[in-house]
């Protein structure tokens, strides 16, 4: 019998569920800045809890302020558990489980982002883990940084950098503060304190301690000693063990690479870490695993040159001669584990995702991460026997917004080799229409676009589909995880193919009436803009672009940049030394063939990047100028590489919608403002 109540009640839900969904909207500029941010995850040592730091957006500050988060994994709450005001990081639980320690400053939150080695004025706070308040711990002459906590929760061990000497002190208070340039930084060394606030200096000496892991038994300590501080110097860095019984040193690594991540073997009788070279220790190819015995008696040995992907991290099994890793797989990031006797591998987690935040719990045996979607940027996970979800700081996102469609796609490069990329499309994305395309590239450029939502200011992408653009990231030659082939197709020339597997990629969506190819727009940060001057000199089918702290001149940039460790692989050498490769610095160079540019380019750099220092940028600007090409420069004043001000963000991705209405829409386009 036809059933009237059940028709009622069927029409009414489905009206429901129509009035929900046609509440959503399109993602504004301010929706996007106010996305949170979650960092620094990590599951206490008896297995009941996660904190975690969630940064949140407060426009009265100009900033995103980070403070920590206590998830019970008993109740599934999460609450807020600092207030501080100007923020905080480094948060560590300490192995018993009743205090979590983490770093803040009074004079201001300190933010490693751009500088690793800048820890401010940042000192040590303890929280306990029952009721409380947060008590400081340490009052060190300079910044600490890098906490770690010893096994029995006795001592508290980080870095400082020695203070500047009295002399020099005064002087400066005195007015006399002019610096010798690449000389003005003291070194680091290890420092303990216990929790009565009592200090002991572990190292010293003429270098710095970049990086430090202790045995589980106390008794050793792993150190990544440098010759200095400065990031140009980290090859020259080596690894040594500290036996704190007998007062003794071992040098493990003599060679030219950069060690990162690495620890001492549960048992204590190995280190295990990563690094960006091959097994005959030569550098630029993808993240490998490598071992060496803690007696300094082999030398270390690549145990993951058979495997097809990158190692991004890894933590120790509770089983001997396990390990987990972290994977880079191209479009995505997963969790996998690796006998390093048998040298299997095994993938564990799967999915059209990104993961991110993963720590790992040996005693429970579980792993918390975030997984990263279109839909949600990263809520967090426990995986055990099973996973659950824990928080739920992103779910109003899928709730409240027009999301796009993320999906991956691939075509041919011009030599045949198969190129991937990560393609955006409006949420009413129709078939038989053509949308203006907006290309995106990475930065790195060792590095690949994945699965996952885009934060930042630099990849805004829900507002982009949401104005209707249809937004491209190609995983150019030189990306990372698809194998050493394609990521050192840069050895030796950075454009060979990077460029042309970008612009195939564009020709593949225009065959497919994806694209139109009337309305290309280029964009991109960092090795995102070099990618965005090498365009708009190759070709003037674009009829936008933005370049974001991009190179121009890559033989200026080699002294500019703080860094360095890439450009010489990239190029054959540097350009001061005997019979230097100019040509090829030079035949790399946008400025080149910067007679040819046609596309109005907006240029964007942070006044105080020492990265891509602004120099490269004001090249940029004045040569588009004096050619009669459209052109704008904004610098942000005093903006590291990574800007950082929410009002500097704002105005960053307004001038670009204005920028790309203007050239490719032919629309005007009304500024977003934040309304206080």
């Amino acid at each position: 019998m036809f059933n009237l109540q059940f028709l009622k009640t069927t029409l009414l839900v489905l009206a429901s569920t129509q009035i929900i969904f046609s509440q959503k909207k399109d993602m504004s500029i301010i929706d996007f800045l106010n996305i949170p941010g979650i960092s620094s995850v990590s599951l206490s040592p008896n297995g009941n809890k996660i904190v975690y730091i969630l940064s949140e957006s407060d426009w009265k500050e100009n900033k995103q302020i980070p403070n920590l988060w206590l998830a019970d994994l008993n109740s599934g709450i999460s609450q807020k558990i600092t207030f501080e005001k100007k923020g905080l990081t480094n948060p560590k639980w300490s192995p018993d489980s009743k205090w979590i320690s983490f770093t803040s400053s009074k004079e201001g939150f300190i933010d490693d982002e751009d500088d690793e080695f800048d820890s401010g004025n940042n000192q040590i706070y303890l929280l306990p883990t029952k009721i409380g308040s947060p008590k400081k711990l340490s009052n060190h002459r300079t910044g600490v940084s890098n906490i770690t906590w010893s096994n029995d929760s006795k001592y508290l061990y980080f870095l400082a950098s020695d203070p500047k000497p009295k002399e020099q002190i005064l002087a400066e208070r005195d007015g006399y503060d002019v610096y010798s340039f690449d000389n003005n930084r003291t070194q680091k060394h290890l420092w303990r304190i216990d929790l009565n606030g009592n200090e002991e200096k572990i190292t010293d000496g003429d270098f710095s301690i970049l990086n430090y892991d202790l045995s589980d038994d106390n008794k050793k300590i792993l150190l990544q000693k440098g010759p200095n501080q400065f990031l140009e110097f980290r090859s020259l860095s080596e690894l040594w063990i500290m036996d704190m019984e007998l007062s003794k040193e071992i040098k493990l690594t003599n060679n030219s690479i950069s060690e990162s991540s690495a620890k001492i073997s549960p048992n204590g009788d190995t280190v295990y870490f990563i690094s960006a070279c091959n097994e005959k220790f030569e550098e630029y190819y993808n993240r490998n695993l490598f071992e060496v015995s803690t007696d300094g008696k082999n030398k270390p040995k690549i145990i993951s040159n058979d495997f097809g992907h990158e190692i991004y991290s890894f933590e120790f099994s509770r089983k001997k001669g396990e390990l987990f890793i972290l994977v880079n797989m191209g479009a995505s990031t997963q969790l996998w584990k690796m006998d390093t006797l048998k040298r299997i591998f095994s993938q564990i987690t799967n999915g059209n995702h990104s993961l991110t935040n993963w720590d790992y719990n040996s005693k429970s045996n579980l792993h918390v991460f975030g997984i990263n979607t279109i839909e949600n940027p990263g809520d967090i996970y426990l995986h055990g026997k099973t996973q659950k979800k824990v928080t739920s700081h992103y779910d109003y996102i899928k709730k409240e917004f027009n999301l796009p469609t993320q999906k991956v796609v691939s075509w041919n490069g011009e030599d045949g080799v198969r190129v991937e990329g990560i393609l955006y499309l409006p949420h009413n994305f129709q078939e038989s229409k053509k949308y203006p395309l907006v290309v995106q590239t990475h930065g790195g450029p060792r590095s690949s676009d994945k699965y996952g939502f885009s934060r930042g200011s630099t990849r805004y992408n829900a507002v982009l589909t949401g104005k209707g653009y249809v937004v491209l990231q190609p995983n150019y030659r030189g990306s990372t995880g698809y194998g050493d082939a394609f990521l050192r197709d840069m050895v030796g020339s950075y454009f060979n193919q990077s460029h042309l597997d970008v612009m195939t990629g564009v020709d593949y969506l225009i065959n497919k009436g994806i694209a139109d190819p009337d309305k290309l727009i280029k964009m991109g940060w960092s090795a995102g803009g070099h990618m965005t001057n090498k365009i708009i000199t190759h070709t003037d089918r674009f009829k936008a672009a933005s370049s974001g702290a991009g190179a121009v001149n890559w033989i200026g940039m080699y002294a500019q940049s703080d860094v360095r460790l890439n450009r010489t692989a990239w190029f054959g050498g540097n350009p001061w030394q005997k019979d230097a490769p100019i040509d090829v610095f030079w035949n790399n160079s946008p400025l080149k063939d910067i007679h040819k540019v046609k596309t109005p380019t907006l240029v964007l750099v942070g006044g105080n990047d020492k990265r891509v220092p602004p120099p490269q940028s004001v090249e940029l600007f004045r040569a588009l100028r004096s050619l009669g090409v459209e052109t704008k420069l904004l610098i942000a004043p005093g903006e590291p590489h990574g800007w950082r001000k929410l009002s500097h963000r704002l105005t960053k991705i307004n001038s670009e919608l204005e920028w790309f209405a203007k050239y490719a829409l032919n629309k005007k386009y009304e500024y977003e403002k934040y309304d206080r």
